[in-house]
């Protein structure tokens, strides 16, 4: 009888998302954004793209012809703890600058506090045979330095973000 119950309350727990899923998985990857070279006394913005990837597989789906996986991208702060605006560090020296949704750099892309917004997007993982299936959607990040920054000294400026993949 435990056994029984135990496979029952594995089953439920993939129900919302899959359908009925068994050995189900999604993993998100990364690519930085790349800038290159900046010049403070430069007033032109330096942009920059990255992606996330979100890949959800699955070794055996059941009832369901085509899974669908909704989920939401969230970014951290970075290093400096702040989105407005985020900061690069090379040492103690900072460069302003911020990840955003599309490429006209409206929409910060954060943790959903503060102004910044989520991602939300889903995926259909297909249905074939009901065996090793598997699906990805990939999503750019844009990246922007403002120009005219000009007290920054040169050197190689870094932040982390942390990524957050929240399945609905």
């Amino acid at each position: 009888m435990k056994n029984f119950l135990l496979g029952f309350a594995l089953l439920g727990l993939s129900w919302q998302a899959w359908g009925l899923c068994l050995l189900c998985d999604c993993v998100a990857s990364t690519n930085s954004v790349a800038f290159g070279t900046y010049n403070p006394l430069s007033p032109s913005n330096i942009t920059g793209v990255g992606d996330i990837t979100v890949t959800c597989s699955a070794v055996l789906t059941l009832l369901q012809p085509n899974g669908e996986v909704s989920f939401s991208i969230g970014l951290s702060a970075g290093g400096s703890g702040t989105y407005s605006p985020r900061k690069m560090a090379s040492g103690s020296n900072r460069l302003n600058y911020n990840l955003y949704t599309a490429s006209n750099h409206l929409s910060v892309w954060g943790d959903g506090s503060g102004g910044t917004v989520l991602v939300n997007d889903a995926l259909t993982v297909p249905f074939i045979l009901g065996l090793l299936s598997s699906a990805s959607k990939t999503r750019t990040v844009y990246g922007l330095i403002p120009g005219g920054q000009a007290t920054v000294v040169p050197g190689t400026y870094t932040d982390t973000m942390t990524v957050t993949v929240t399945y609905n």
